[in-house]
């Protein structure tokens, strides 16, 4: 990774600090993901699939996301 030095105005700062601390991330995480996120939307197109993945993986932590999804669906049904 390349080290870079920016300038950014108080209010900026201030402002970084505090979502870093809200996020319990480092401000350098939170303008990488932010210039990660430029670029995906300035690049016109979505990211890919392994992409998606990448960043998805492990987000479920409650067992068998399928099977959940099945028992929530027939909760719908017999609701409707």
């Amino acid at each position: 990774m390349i080290r870079t030095v920016i300038s950014l105005d108080q209010e900026s700062k201030d402002w970084l600090d505090r979502r870093a601390r809200e996020e319990k991330l480092s401000m350098a995480e939170l303008i990488r993901t932010a210039v990660q996120r430029y670029r995906d939307e300035k690049s016109g197109g979505s990211p890919s699939m392994d992409e998606l993945l990448k960043r998805t993986s492990g987000m479920w932590k409650a067992g068998d996301a399928l099977a959940y999804q099945r028992r929530i669906r027939e909760q719908w049904q017999r609701q409707a």
